[in-house]
């Protein structure tokens, strides 16, 4: 079946849940939220959320930064 993931086509079996698609995607579920057609889904969902032809899937990835805390000075 054909899917769009993050605006690409890909192909993938008839019965790809969201949890095997991260999986072949080598994306840990830990560390994304996954849109399935403008639908953000509850990480619990992923293993129960089967794919279907022509589904959108949106996967955003968490990304740390900053610096420490113990960095920021008082400017009062």
């Amino acid at each position: 079946m054909q899917i769009l993931v993050n605006g690409e086509s890909r192909e993938f079996k008839a019965d790809t849940t969201v949890a095997d698609l991260l999986r072949e995607l080598d994306v840990k579920p830990d560390r994304v939220a996954v849109e399935v057609n403008r639908e953000i889904l509850d990480k619990g969902a992923f293993a129960q959320r089967s794919l279907r032809e022509g589904d959108r899937i949106e996967i955003i990835s968490f990304i740390g930064g900053g610096q420490p805390a113990d960095q920021y000075r008082d400017v009062s």
